[in-house]
């Protein structure tokens, strides 16, 4: 299980990487070991967000490499949480969350504290817009359940060779409804977001992930299951976890937990 979860935060997180950058490998190393111990350099035959559907060469990871320019891209392939009502408390408890991100993270200005308290940085010989820097034990936690003292991943833009602290991404299972998903945050102030409808080229035919206008991917134009199956793709109804961006550093409440800087941030 503990294996399982931080093969599922990295292909997640594969899904950082914009649209145009240079290819890297699509079976590249992670920075460093994953906690037990296993290379995942090889990603052949990786459960697609524990679908119980084998991906054989590792499609999601490899073609999101490429293919994320923002979430607004995405149509269909993106599935946002509904803004709620505002209920009694739910402000107050969303201020608390983020004062606990803030506090958690702004010991992390310098990213090499990050990096000394075991986060890794996702793919930073790749250029992208943002890099995740992960904490795989709390993307483990984050299965479990929601602590906002630990993110699952610290977000930072690059500045030649520093690293600035712009935010935090936090996870969740995606077998959680949008009910347990409130009792994490409150979904009057936050929406969390995930992938769906993912149609997975044919063997041979993984490079029209990158062409313009594709049919298959998360910018493709396919997004049910029979138009993927006369295709001749693999439907996956849901791929990666529920992720949510937090910015504990701006000044007021739609700042913080803006949700077309999310868009835009493209994780």
């Amino acid at each position: 299980m503990r294996d399982r979860i931080i093969i599922l935060v990295s292909i997640s997180l594969l899904a950082t990487i914009t649209w145009g950058q240079q290819p890297a490998a699509p079976q590249q190393t992670m920075p460093g070991m994953d906690m037990s111990g296993h290379d995942m350099s090889n990603m052949k035959g990786m459960s697609m967000g524990g679908d119980n559907n084998k991906d054989s060469e590792g499609d999601a990871g490899a073609h999101a490499m490429h293919s994320m320019e923002g979430h607004m891209d995405m149509g269909p392939h993106m599935k946002m949480t509904a803004l709620r009502p505002a209920k009694p408390g739910d402000a107050e408890r969303a201020k608390q969350i983020a004062e606990a991100a803030r506090k958690a993270s702004e010991k992390y200005l310098d990213y090499r504290v990050a990096l000394a308290d075991g986060f890794r940085i996702f793919h930073p010989e790749v250029p992208q817009k943002m890099y995740h820097f992960t904490n795989y034990e709390y993307a483990f936690e984050a299965a479990r359940a929601f602590n906002p003292e630990h993110p699952t991943s610290l977000l930072y833009e690059k500045h030649g060779e520093d690293y600035k602290l712009i935010g935090v991404m936090y996870t969740a299972p995606k077998r959680l409804n949008e009910d347990q998903l409130d009792e994490r945050i409150p979904l009057s102030i936050a929406q969390w977001h995930e992938h769906v409808n993912f149609c997975a080229a044919p063997a041979g035919r993984k490079n029209e992930y990158l062409i313009p206008h594709p049919q298959f991917g998360l910018r493709g134009s396919i997004s049910t299951e029979e138009a993927c199956t006369t295709a001749g793709g693999t439907f996956h109804p849901i791929i990666f976890n529920w992720m949510v961006h937090l910015y504990p550093f701006e000044k007021d409440q739609a700042s913080i937990w803006s949700v077309d800087r999310q868009h835009g941030d493209a994780d």
